[in-house]
């Protein structure tokens, strides 16, 4: 392995959670109970999102997945008793299968109020979940670089957490239909590739100069230097299902660093590919998940997307071990082949014709692990 230190590729996990009313299955309102209750147990981990129906939290740093994987779990199991409590449950699905966003009221905070009056219905309509996985970095140099190779693998990963494949009652023909209420934003999707740390910061500044933006947070990308951590933070995948899927997605973005940052070590890198190219792999993903194909950018190829899955675990599997991630790496091999949470929201629906149905699995999985 030589002596390549892996220890700084520690974990951060943020989930976003839907508040559904146990008897109609719509979203609902939990008036900030359950961020006021939860901040009494597990502090200032659970926070208010900008839609009063979702609860957002994140883990503390985490050393490695398997401690990921218990502060996951503490994580929803506490705000699951919580609701339950307040006779309401929770739910992890990239968009709610039938509820519709104009009937959901929005956070009374400045922020919120902000966002909505610059974005008007894009905000309103924001009303989506998602997982951001934060792999922490040495310092924002190598952060950059890593972000920049660990762009082309974005596609394949957010293929496997396709989990929206429902919109205010509707089958989208989407495995994830979350991205595309998510593009109206401005500053969104796979973002280009950047010469250097200092040309990302003087893009931050210029934005925060010409009043686009009034702090970085505003950068919503599918992956991100973060702000203020030293931390590569992608943010593409909607939120999964279960906790054992998201922790295998979270290692898997875990696995991708250090690869890359091995390979840089070595003086290689990974071909970097324009924005425009990526794109075209991103849209599959969100319409057939990995039931499709990718293009092999390098081999100018379609190719299935399982079969580039399967490679992208081999390309990865030499740091694996090292990062105490095997176990849940081997997850994605089920996950690849019983299929994605939009795949198994589907079955049900074929199964029962019933988007309530749907809501109930949906519910029923949240901490099954």
């Amino acid at each position: 392995m030589g002596n390549i230190n892996y220890k700084h590729f520690t974990l951060g996990v943020e989930e976003e959670y839907m508040v559904i009313d146990p008897l109609t299955r719509e979203l609902k309102s939990h008036e900030q109970k359950i961020v006021s209750e939860g901040q009494k147990i597990i502090k200032d981990k659970v926070k208010a999102e900008m839609h009063q129906a979702v609860v957002e939290v994140g883990t503390d740093i985490c050393a490695d997945a398997d401690e990921a994987f218990k502060d996951v779990a503490t994580l929803r199991g506490t705000i699951a008793e919580i609701a339950g409590d307040l006779n309401l449950w929770m739910g992890a699905a990239g968009t709610h299968p039938f509820s519709h966003w104009h009937s959901q009221l929005i956070t009374d905070h400045a922020r919120y109020h902000q966002i909505v009056n610059e974005l008007q219905d894009a905000a309103r309509s924001n009303l989506i979940f998602g997982l951001h996985v934060h792999v922490g970095m040495e310092d924002r140099k190598m952060a950059i670089h890593i972000a920049n190779s660990a762009r082309y693998f974005l596609p394949h990963v957010y293929a496997l957490s396709t989990n929206s494949p429902f919109w205010e009652g509707r089958l989208t023909g989407y495995k994830s239909y979350r991205t595309k209420v998510f593009d109206k934003f401005p500053r969104t999707g796979i973002p280009d590739y950047f010469e250097s740390i200092e040309a990302y910061d003087n893009y931050i500044a210029l934005l925060i100069k010409t009043n686009c933006i009034d702090n970085a947070k505003k950068i919503w990308w599918d992956l991100r230097v973060h702000p203020f951590f030293n931390t590569v933070e992608f943010r593409i995948c909607d939120i999964p299902m279960t906790i054992n899927e998201t922790i295998a997605l979270a290692s898997l973005f875990q696995a991708i660093c250090a690869k890359l940052y091995k390979l840089r070590n070595k003086n290689m890198n990974f071909i970097m590919y324009q924005r425009a190219l990526l794109n075209e792999n991103k849209w599959r993903a969100s319409r057939y998940g990995i039931d499709g194909t990718m293009i092999d950018f390098g081999k100018e190829t379609e190719v299935n997307t399982r079969l580039l899955l399967y490679e992208l675990l081999d390309f990865v599997d030499d740091v694996v071990d090292e990062l105490g991630s095997r176990h849940s790496l081997n997850y994605l091999i089920k996950m690849i082949e019983q299929g994605t949470g939009a795949d198994r929201q589907l079955k049900v629906y074929e199964e029962t014709n019933s988007l309530v149905s749907v809501v109930d699995y949906i519910h029923e999985q949240f901490l099954s692990s």
